[in-house]
């Protein structure tokens, strides 16, 4: 796609104002980095940092039976959830591969309200709308509804200081307002940090983009692009759909295991999904830590001796940890464990490097 075709959100014009530098994804025009990723990287980890993730995908799931009928489809198990809260699922085809990895929040029995990412949104509203009982719609309202990501220490400082809720529990959501405008205001996050997703709407979010800047650089923090977003979630072992979850990765595979409700009397693979974990998947996602300098990154293969064991599917260097980190799909026949070393074949140079189970650094959020 060039860059001509490239789709732009809500606020394209403030990310230029502030000297943005943009790449694509996901068929969208993102901007990579204001100050630069390793200043915005630690600005969240540190005090807040603020995230335009406008291009990820919105649906509503809505009619009698809504509930339900996205609990037959999607991997985990809704009953778990009440309204207010929402959950991490996935979107699997009969064989197990995944579509895409989403968030469900639970509006109510007859309203399920879906983000997915944003090269997968039409393929996972297709899907749907194929399997949809009668009086079930699936809308797509992927221009409907902007997203920006609050997230760091002071998160909560920042939306305190907008009149917006901060006391719910992770993985719980508010339908507040700012300036007389809705705002849905969500718990979660793909940092590892204490943070918050708003929800505005597509047309309010230049106004209150504006007033989040302001407030994050009061706490101290940075606006930050999707560079920093990547190497914030690659120290939390975060999966990203297209390299850690596929179509040919199943959630066995990528140890999401935890996001797939077993109990169920149907999802979406779960024939397929039952006889990969009783059997053994083929590989297994774990971490990689270089123990020599380089950068990991997507795609070189893992060694142990002459034999190719695993390929790595996410790398970065590490901001936090000043080290070469990498998520890697490796051969369960060999049997590794964190702390066994092998190497990573790095443009024909062979890295020493850990086998670990992530995250890389602590969590400080549940």
């Amino acid at each position: 796609m060039n860059d001509s075709n490239l789709l732009r959100g809500p606020i394209h014009d403030v990310h230029v104002e502030l000297g943005a530098n943009f790449a694509p994804f996901g068929g969208w025009e993102m901007p990579v980095s204001y100050a630069g990723t390793v200043a915005e990287h630690t600005a969240v980890r540190t005090t807040v940092g603020v995230f335009d993730v406008s291009h990820l995908g919105k649906a509503t799931v809505s009619g009698p039976g809504a509930a339900e009928f996205v609990n037959s489809a999607l991997t985990n198990d809704l009953r778990r959830i009440r309204p207010g809260k929402a959950q991490y699922t996935l979107c699997c085809t009969p064989e197990g591969g995944v579509i895409d990895d989403l968030i469900a929040y639970y509006v109510a029995d007859d309203e399920i309200f879906l983000v997915p990412n944003a090269a997968n949104t039409a393929a996972v509203v297709a899907a749907l709308r194929a399997a949809a009982p009668e009086g079930v719609t699936i809308t797509d309202e992927h221009r409907g509804y902007a997203v920006f990501a609050v997230q760091g220490p002071e998160s909560a400082r920042v939306l305190t200081a907008l009149g917006l809720p901060t006391e719910m529990e992770y993985m719980a959501y508010a339908d507040a307002e700012w300036d007389g405008r809705p705002v849905r205001v969500c718990r979660t996050g793909y940092t590892g940090e204490h943070g918050y997703e708003l929800l505005p709407r597509w047309d309010d979010a230049e106004a209150l983009f504006r007033e989040l800047v302001v407030q994050v650089r009061a706490a101290g923090g940075e606006p930050a692009g999707l560079g920093a977003r990547d190497t914030l979630r690659t120290e939390m072992g975060y999966p990203l759909h297209g390299h850690e979850l596929a179509l040919d990765i199943s959630p066995v595979q990528a140890r999401a295991g935890w996001a797939v409700g077993w109990k169920k009397p149907e999802f979406w693979g779960k024939s397929a999904l039952e006889q990969e974990k009783s059997a053994g998947p083929r590989r297994i996602l774990l971490g990689l830590e270089a123990l020599d300098r380089g950068v990991l990154r997507q795609g070189q293969s893992v060694l142990r001796g002459d034999e190719v064991i695993g390929e790595t599917t996410s790398g970065t260097f590490s901001p936090t940890r000043k080290v070469g980190i990498a998520l890697a799909l490796l051969d369960t026949a060999a049997a590794l464990e964190p702390g066994d070393e092998v190497e990573v074949d790095v443009r024909g140079r062979r890295l020493k490097v850990a086998v670990v189970r992530p995250p890389f650094v602590t969590p400080h959020t549940s």
